[in-house]
């Protein structure tokens, strides 16, 4: 059985660089993993680019905060308790 890991991105207002971070978690060669991206409120069009991966890949999963947080702090503590692989790796929205 191989173990999952649970990749964690906060994301706010990170239209510009969003496709390409969640593109280079699509072409990584293990297979055994999920994408937990966390938007922080945003007011771009992260929002939607994230729900168009979620569509496509399974392994993506969306999640929002409440209200602006103001720091990845609270996205990636979200991120944390939804995770459901044994490690967890944080990736920023414009890594």
């Amino acid at each position: 059985m191989q173990e999952k890991v649970s990749v964690i991105m906060p994301v706010h207002n990170a239209e510009k660089y969003l496709s390409e971070s969640i593109s280079s978690v699509l072409q990584q060669t293990y297979p055994y993993w999920e994408l937990l991206i966390v938007d922080d409120c945003s007011t771009d069009n992260s929002l939607a680019i994230i729900n168009r991966y979620a569509v496509l890949d399974a392994r993506i999963r969306c999640l929002k905060t409440d209200a602006p947080s103001g720091s990845p702090c609270l996205p990636r503590n979200l991120g944390i308790k939804a995770a459901q692989g044994r490690f967890i790796a944080f990736l920023d929205s414009d890594d």
